[in-house]
């Protein structure tokens, strides 16, 4: 997560960010910072924020901007104001350092990503336009996309890069968004002790919902119906259909349940009923 001050350079694009207000000191509002383009340097593509509105004002230098089909040469005290969903693009006009503050509304999660633009152009893991490298930039997309999309047709770009994605995944190139995200904590619906008072034999070691949920979880189709579906799903597995099919396997496959310790303090949050209400 990004912090007031830091500093972050992109040796291939030529650019440098500097941060004055992150989403943690704005509660999410706003993400301020001085962008700092060196002579020629540019941002790596055009596209797209969904949900941000970005503005950009010219401190120093020259700097061209693409906004839609309008092109705008900006010079200091000029400002350029792109709106959520809009195409845009823009790179140093002039022979001198330009200097821009720009403000994305809301934060979201944009510091992430500008850190791992300069992550992956310090590493050799993007082209000479500063964008990521296919794999990578699957994966970039997938994992940024409430922040940023392609411009044109983006449903269908993200249809094509999602195999991409997964084909990453598995080579280890997602590592580095596995650190970044945090375990998103699933509320609790029954008071744990709750279900102690009424059924003393229910509940898992952890949070006392165990039984509840494997009764509910092993519900559903028996053995005879998943045979059947594995064998419709080898017959039509190139069409729509088979790929339904094989989803429904998936879903009505059992699996042990990991073995619970003994007893440990309650806790807020149950790794294993996570999982389970995720699935």
């Amino acid at each position: 997560m990004g912090y007031r001050g830091q500093v972050l350079d992109n040796p291939v694009t030529g650019e440098r960010f500097v941060f004055h207000a992150t989403s943690e000191d704005t509660a999410g509002k706003l993400l301020e910072f001085d962008l700092v383009v060196e002579p020629h340097g540019r941002v790596p593509g055009g596209h797209v924020h969904p949900g941000q509105q970005e503005s950009f004002e010219v401190l120093d230098g020259t700097v061209k901007f693409r906004k839609g089909l309008r092109t705008v040469i900006a010079e200091p005290g000029d400002l350029v104001v792109v709106e959520a969903g809009t195409y845009h693009r823009f790179a140093n006009a002039g022979d001198t350092t330009a200097v821009v503050r720009c403000r994305v509304e809301p934060a979201m999660r944009m510091e992430e990503l500008f850190e791992t633009v300069a992550a992956l152009a310090a590493e050799g893991r993007t082209m000479r336009s500063g964008l990521p490298k296919p794999l990578d930039l699957a994966l970039f997309m997938r994992e940024f996309q409430d922040e940023v999309a392609a411009p044109v047709m983006p449903g269908l770009v993200q249809a094509v890069m999602t195999p991409l994605a997964s084909l990453a995944s598995r080579r280890g190139l997602g590592e580095r968004y596995q650190r970044q995200q945090q375990v998103q904590r699933v509320p609790v619906l029954v008071e744990p002790q709750m279900i102690r008072d009424r059924d003393p034999a229910a509940g898992c070691s952890r949070c006392g919902l165990g039984p509840v949920l494997r009764r509910r979880r092993g519900a559903g189709p028996g053995p005879a119906l998943r045979r059947w579906l594995r064998a419709a799903g080898l017959v039509t597995w190139c069409t729509p259909l088979g790929v339904l099919i094989g989803g429904l396997t998936w879903l009505t496959a059992s699996r042990p349940y990991p073995a619970t310790s003994p007893a440990a303090p309650m806790t807020s949050s149950c790794t294993e009923h996570e999982l389970i209400y995720r699935l």
